[in-house]
């Protein structure tokens, strides 16, 4: 069921974003009274799903659920169907116009792409607002991760900045953002009520882009020991244990926080056990028992929200939508230093490349709307930003042709056009194969299924 889930909600996200965006292209094509021929969702080799015939425009489904397209007469495209520019040219064909209106005819796709995705950001700020909590008001400080440890952390510090960036809500993330993007050259921490600089190696923006490092974060709340719940039929419930209950000691261990009470139980599965228990904050009792094959003892622990307050920042639509566009800009702006820092070396970019098994990876298991969104405005715009790339095939390409047009009076001819087109395909072929390839190598599940 989860991966139905994931599939479920990748194919939806595509079905918007490729919809949207070959409607870019169908209506201004309309518009300038250029003949569309057909408009898909999804590619259909030898056979599709459905298709109807609405005037001169065939609108169907293929059986690839990835892309689509729209097929403009008189346009070299992916269909090379090179026999129609053959054909004494007609006034209703894509090289039968103006350049400026075929400029904005290819230019229509990835506008559409950028408006949508800043109109779900703004959507989501609308909707479900911004919560956080404050870095001020983390008074017990961080756990960190064994990256984190990479930087010098300990327990119970407080990250106050990274590089100039001052911290002002606890996001672990947006410090590995920095990391990454900024190459900063320290982190600022409170250790025991001194402030002191930790330097940031070198290479740690290689370290955190690692794929077995996707998704780690540096750091996590450092949270106080105590029971809020027992699980009916656990050990805990058997051993008889209580909701407030503070473990101090497992087997004379002392004990103050979660992690090192769950990094003791997880290598005593199916093994008796003793606790220490602080009770009503007075009284101190010793139990016994043993626990599950799984190390579980059936309890629930204190959460950041249990101990910090949640903080609510409500969006009213006049405030969302410059708030979304400058989320969807920075985002963007993200992206362009990702780049940057993959061309300076800075970072790998096979360890940033993936197939569509990657971008599948990032939806939630169990459906999550607000993720979703979330996910969709990111490939919406990433869609934009890669098909502006001057590469033929994609749309930058006839872009980069178009504006050579304009800019000197002098019409790339079709043969270099197909010419280029065709390599260009060929390119993407490969780069997609390439990316297909290193998630083969990367997730354990694909090569189970693959027998190795």
């Amino acid at each position: 069921m989860e991966v139905l889930s994931i599939v479920g909600q990748l194919i939806l996200s595509l079905s918007i974003l490729v919809t949207l965006h070959e409607c870019g292209h169908f209506f201004p094509a309309k518009w300038f009274k250029t003949r569309v021929e057909k408009f898909y969702l999804f590619f259909n080799p030898g056979f599709e799903l459905f298709k109807i015939q609405k005037g001169e425009t065939e609108y169907g489904i293929g059986w690839i659920p990835f892309g689509g397209y729209v097929k403009i007469s008189g346009m070299i495209d992916e269909s090379m169907d090179t026999e129609q520019m053959k054909q004494p040219m007609q006034p209703w064909e894509f090289r039968a116009k103006p350049a400026w209106q075929r400029l904005i005819i290819m230019i229509g796709g990835v506008t559409v792409n950028f408006i949508l995705g800043f109109i779900i950001y703004a959507g989501i700020l609308w909707y479900y607002g911004e919560t956080y909590i404050n870095t001020a008001d983390v008074t017990h400080g961080v756990v960190p991760t064994e990256l984190g440890m990479q930087l010098g952390l300990q327990d119970g510090d407080r990250v106050l900045a990274v590089g100039e960036l001052e911290l002002t809500k606890f996001k672990s993330g947006l410090v590995t953002q920095e990391i990454i993007l900024n190459s900063p050259e320290e982190l600022t921490v409170e250790r025991n009520g001194t402030k002191m600089q930790l330097p940031i190696p070198p290479d740690m923006a290689q370290t955190l882009t690692k794929h077995e490092n996707k998704g780690r974060s540096l750091y996590g709340y450092l949270l106080p020991q105590r029971i809020t719940s027992i699980t009916e039929g656990k050990p805990a419930e058997k051993m008889g244990m209580k909701k407030d209950d503070k473990i101090i000691a497992i087997d004379g261990t002392p004990m103050a926080y979660n992690h090192q009470m769950t990094e003791l139980l997880a290598a005593r599965a199916d093994q008796e056990i003793t606790f220490s228990l602080l009770r009503n904050n007075t009284d101190t009792l010793t139990v016994s028992g043993k626990l599950n094959s799984k190390g579980e003892l059936g309890i629930g622990n204190v959460r950041p929200v249990d101990l910090y307050p949640l903080q609510t920042k409500k969006y009213g639509i006049g405030e969302a939508i410059p708030a979304g566009v400058a989320k969807g800009v920075g985002f963007l702006n993200d992206q362009l230093k990702a780049f940057g820092q993959m061309f300076r070396s800075k970072i790998k970019a096979t360890d940033s490349l993936g197939s569509i098994v990657s971008i599948a990876t990032m939806f939630d298991s169990g459906w999550d709307w607000e993720r979703f969104w979330t996910i969709t405005a990111m490939l919406s715009i990433l869609l934009a930003f890669f098909n502006l790339l001057p590469i033929p095939a994609l749309d930058g390409g006839y872009v980069m042709f178009l504006l050579w047009e304009v800019i000197t009076g002098r019409k790339v001819s079709d043969k270099v056009m197909e010419y280029a087109t065709t390599i260009g395909f060929f390119v993407l072929i490969a780069l997609m194969i390439f990316a297909l390839g290193l998630d083969f190598s990367r997730f354990e599940w694909i090569r189970n299924i693959f027998g190795g």
